[in-house]
């Protein structure tokens, strides 16, 4: 399965964007009729984005929360042959995603987390028949919440969000966008963070975010070249005590250094 890292956002009303952003490099393109979109140009948007679609290059749809008035012509969507995944925003309830999941014919869905209500119900979304993997949406989860946080006082949501995926057994969750555009050692700052607490990807709001954010996620030379010779070492001990660079290596490390030439291998 080819690595899910960087996944970039395009306004549904804006569908032109779509082979650009599909051609910007981006493990997935997610169209976007919920925040990028006025209230007054749902509607409008949607038909663009139903005429855009083609099953040859299919997208991911983030669709209105479920307590709004757009949900339901959103569902009408969600089965077309172009769209591959759904992002439900403001996910709080297992019931919606299954609601969601049905509509798409049994695509996957993303739940995002964006309020304490969908914070405290991340296990039963995570373990929601249908649900891929979770998305932080750190900035609306900010705000639900009245945090003037700090990357600090968010560490552990992000943490607990790993966690439950883990449990859940689903894929790593997505963290949220660095809104910076023009700022690249922040983005990479917290592509870093996000990989080094567990996280899979991370969403991006222009196509120059991909690249650092795929570079971020991807091992790097050193890693797959210590990957390599944990793996060689422990064939040649035959189950005996090793190290490698000066360094203990038991079940786990071999474990990691498998992980990472699966994920290489993957990215080939």
């Amino acid at each position: 399965m080819k690595p899910l890292n960087s996944l970039l956002f395009v306004p549904a009303s804006r569908p032109e964007r779509i082979a650009k952003a599909l051609n910007a490099g981006a493990d997935a393109v997610i169209v976007d009729l919920e925040d990028a979109v006025a209230p007054g140009e749902k509607d409008a948007a949607r038909a663009a984005l139903a005429a855009a679609l083609d099953a040859a290059h299919p997208v991911m749809v983030r669709i209105n929360a479920a307590d709004t008035p757009w949900f339901p012509a959103d569902l009408e969507l969600l089965a077309h042959s172009g769209i591959a995944a759904v992002v439900l925003p403001k996910a709080e309830h297992a019931e919606d995603v299954a609601v969601v999941h049905h509509a798409a014919g049994g695509k996957s869905v993303l739940p995002l987390i964006e309020s304490a209500h969908g914070f405290e119900q991340r296990q039963a979304l995570a373990h929601a028949e249908g649900v891929q993997r979770l998305i932080f949406g750190h900035i609306d989860f900010q705000a639900d919440m009245g945090m003037r946080a700090t990357e600090d006082e968010l560490l552990p949501f992000r943490v607990a969000l790993v966690l439950a995926s883990r449990l859940a057994d689903i894929l790593p969750p997505i963290d949220g966008v660095t809104t910076a555009l023009d700022d690249a050692d922040l983005l990479r700052s917290d592509a870093l963070r996000a990989r080094r607490l567990g996280f899979g990807g991370k969403l991006c709001i222009h196509p120059r975010q991909v690249a650092v954010v795929k570079q971020c996620f991807a091992p790097d030379a050193d890693e797959i070249a210590w990957a390599r010779r944990v793996i060689a070492a422990d064939a040649a001990a035959g189950g005996a005590a090793l190290a490698v660079d000066g360094k203990m290596v038991d079940k786990p490390v071999v474990l990691r250094a498998q992980a990472i030439l699966a994920e290489a291998l993957a990215r080939d």
